[in-house]
C-alpha cells in the first residue's frame, strides 16, 4: 500500500520510467501522481475538501493535506477555519492573517479499488496530455522545413508518415500526381502546418508545395544555404513543370549556373526527388517584364505589357 516504503520508492521508479519512455519531464509525471492521489483522497475525506498531496522527490514519502482559508466566521468547515483554530492545529500559524491559506495534515490511508482506479485515470490522462504537448512543441519548430520519415500506411489516398515520435499526414492533394508510394518507403516532405487538436497535434506535410522545391534547392546548393544566392520566387505544376527565380547577392556569382551545378548534378538531385519534374531556373530582375521574358525562354518574346495595378502581364511573341 502507499504507506509502505517499498511502494513509495516504486512510485518514483514508475515516474522515472514513464518520463524516459514518453520523453516527458519527470517532475510533470510526479505532479500528475499528486493530482491523481488528491482526487482519490476526496473519496475518503469528502468531495467538498480541497486536498493537496506532496510526494517527497527523494524518498517517495506521501503527505496529504487539507487546504483551509482563515476567516473570522467559517461557513464551510471543509474549506474554512478561524485563526484561533489554525493556531491550535499548529503554532507556526500564529503569524498567519485573515484570508491566508493553511495546510492541515491528514492521516495516510490505503487506496480502495475505486480510489486507485480514479488516481490511475487522472495520471494516465495527464501523461497523455503532456505527451501531446511535447510532440506539438517538438514539431512546431519543424514547420517550414523538410522532414523525412517512413510511410506507415495509406488511407483513402492519404499517406500516413511515421516521423519517429509522431505521425504526420500527406493529404492526397499534397502528393505529386502519379507518384507511386508504398508502405515502408522512406519519404521526404515539406512541413507546412502543425495544429493543436483535441486528439493531439496534427502534422501536415506536402510534396506538391512550391516551398518543397525551394527547400530542396537550399539543401543541394551551398550558395543558397550560405545566403550568397536568394530564391526570389517559385511556381510548380507538381509532377510536370516548375520554375524558380534566383538572384545572386554576390554579383560575381552566376546564380543559374550555381543551381544547375557541375554537369547538372545539383538540379538533377532535386528533379529526382520530384519524380522527374522539369525545372527551369530563371534569373531574377526587379523589372517584371524581364522576369517574364527570362521565364518564357527559349520562346522569343517581342513585347511584354505589364499592368501593375492588376499584377498581370500580356506577352506578344515573334511569329505568334
Amino acid at each position: 500500500m502507499l504507506n509502505k516504503r517499498a511502494d513509495k520508492l516504486e512510485l518514483l521508479r514508475i515516474a522515472e520510467a514513464v518520463a524516459l519512455e514518453k520523453s516527458i519531464d519527470k517532475e510533470l509525471i510526479i505532479n500528475s501522481m499528486e493530482t491523481g492521489i488528491a482526487k482519490a483522497a476526496k473519496s475518503r475525506f469528502g468531495q467538498d475538501n480541497e486536498i493537496k498531496v506532496i510526494i517527497n522527490r527523494d524518498n517517495g514519502d506521501i503527505a496529504l493535506y487539507r487546504k483551509l482559508i482563515i476567516v473570522e466566521n467559517p461557513e464551510n468547515n471543509n474549506t474554512e477555519i478561524t485563526l484561533k483554530e489554525a493556531i491550535r492545529l499548529d503554532e507556526e500559524n500564529k503569524n498567519k492573517k485573515i484570508g491566508e491559506e493553511i495546510l492541515q495534515l491528514l492521516p495516510s490511508f490505503d487506496f480502495g479499488r475505486i480510489a486507485a482506479q480514479t488516481a490511475k485515470q487522472v495520471i494516465s490522462f495527464n501523461v497523455r496530455e503532456a505527451e501531446r504537448e511535447r510532440q506539438y512543441n517538438d514539431y512546431i519548430d519543424k514547420k517550414d522545413t523538410i522532414v523525412s520519415g517512413i510511410v506507415k500506411r495509406l488511407e483513402f489516398g492519404n499517406v500516413i508518415v511515421d516521423l519517429g515520435r509522431a505521425e504526420a499526414i500527406i493529404q492526397k492533394n499534397e502528393l505529386i500526381p502519379r507518384e507511386n508510394i508504398k508502405a515502408g518507403d522512406r519519404i521526404k516532405a515539406y512541413c507546412f502546418d502543425v495544429r493543436r487538436e483535441s486528439r493531439g497535434q496534427q502534422i501536415f506535410l506536402s510534396r506538391a508545395h512550391s516551398k518543397f522545391m525551394e527547400k530542396l534547392f537550399i539543401q543541394e546548393v551551398p550558395e543558397i544555404y550560405d545566403g550568397l544566392i536568394e530564391i526570389k520566387s517559385s511556381a510548380r505544376d507538381p509532377g510536370s513543370r516548375a520554375k524558380i527565380c534566383v538572384k545572386a547577392v554576390d554579383t560575381s556569382l552566376d546564380p543559374v549556373g550555381a543551381c544547375v551545378g557541375m554537369r547538372g548534378s545539383r538540379v538533377q538531385a532535386v528533379v529526382n526527388e520530384l519524380q522527374g519534374e522539369k525545372i527551369d531556373i530563371v534569373n531574377w530582375s526587379e523589372d517584371p517584364a524581364i522576369v517574364v521574358t527570362n521565364a518564357l525562354s527559349p520562346a522569343d518574346v517581342q513585347r511584354v505589357n505589364v499592368n501593375s495595378e492588376l499584377k498581370k502581364t500580356r506577352c506578344y511573341f515573334i511569329g505568334g
